[in-house]
């Protein structure tokens, strides 16, 4: 005989979404089960919709817990629910897939039963998956920097966004990096935003090179903290405001005021202490959407620049105008 699956239903955002096995252990460390990630969304499910809200996202979920492999899912099943909303994207090489449309808190609930711990939203919009509205700084300090150099960095990026007459809104990426995520007209397609952001990352640079790196080959970075540029390329995705990540501690990747960023550690946002935060301080990325940026002055500096491209990740054909896709080790063991 075949054993039913134990299952709650919770409401989130006027529907009911059913949830099963709601006392799986997803993070055994802090003992924090299936049930209390996806009340966890719903709790914060006005802020987690404002950075998904119709844009393509992908899925990395863990159905047995963190602890087994991830399955990374960037295509919807064609089995789901009619209320569940779908939206085509191009891939770099040119395939096509339907992929998830957040529309509603409800969504996210559903896909958290799924076993999905983060989301990772395309810098687009359904209604033009072609020219991104977002553009995205990710600080990611290599191996030996403690946080605080990726703080330290963010606040200096703030000041460079700035004299581009740029606001950017921080996040802790739930790890040990920072995400600064600007809001932008949606004119430009990914190269050309592509190219604002390597503008932005070599503006960064020139003004603490000790401190951050633009250095896309790993044996050229040293120990400081890397611009990653290419996290505004087509197919390409940081992690979401409010999402929880993989990792013992169910840390979740935090909106912060620049206030706050001054003093904040990675383990301060938790699956646990984020609700209550957001409960008392509502989203504070909600004014985000406000307004969007013009990236004219970050192009006419890379065009000024004289640099040119910079490589694009390894699984991308070869795009006009880049450089040689060639470690520089391997490049002079070739000569």
């Amino acid at each position: 005989m075949r054993m039913v699956s134990p299952f709650i239903e919770v409401e989130a955002g006027g529907r009911t979404v059913k949830v099963t096995n709601p006392g799986k252990i997803y993070f055994p460390a802090v003992n924090a089960t299936k049930r209390e990630l996806v009340e966890y969304y719903i709790s914060v499910g006005e802020g987690a919709l404002r950075a998904l809200k119709d844009r393509p996202t992908n899925l990395k979920r863990h159905p047995d817990g963190i602890h087994t492999d991830a399955i990374y899912q960037k295509r919807m099943p064609p089995k789901h629910p009619d209320w569940l909303q779908t939206v085509t994207v191009t891939f770099p090489s040119g395939r096509k897939a339907d992929s998830l449309r957040v529309t509603e808190v409800a969504a996210i609930a559903y896909c958290a039963n799924l076993g999905t711990i983060d989301f990772h939203p395309w810098q687009v919009r359904a209604q033009d998956v072609e020219r991104p509205d977002e553009l995205r700084i990710d600080l990611d300090p290599q191996p030996g920097l403690p946080f605080a150099a990726a703080r330290e960095a963010a606040l200096l990026t703030r000041e460079v966004l700035a004299e581009f007459g740029l606001t950017g809104y921080a996040k802790t990426s739930g790890n040990r990096g920072v995400h600064i995520l600007v809001r932008i007209e949606p004119r430009w397609d990914f190269v050309q935003v592509r190219h604002a952001g390597i503008a932005l990352a070599r503006a960064v640079e020139e003004r603490a090179p000790d401190l951050v790196t633009t250095a896309w080959w790993k044996e050229e970075r040293g120990e400081r903290v890397f611009i990653d540029f290419n996290q505004n390329a087509r197919d390409r995705t940081v992690v979401a405001a409010y999402s929880v990540r993989a990792r013992e501690e169910a840390t979740v990747s935090a909106p912060v005021t620049w206030e706050e960023l001054a003093d904040a550690e990675p383990g301060d946002f938790t699956i646990r202490t984020m609700p209550v935060r957001f409960a008392e301080s509502g989203d504070v990325h909600a004014g985000i959407d406000d307004q969007a940026f013009s990236i004219d002055k970050l192009l006419e500096r890379y065009a000024e620049d004289g640099r040119g491209d910079m490589p694009y990740p390894p699984n991308y054909p070869k795009m006009p105008g880049e450089p040689k896709r060639v470690q520089p080790s391997k490049a002079r063991d070739d000569t």
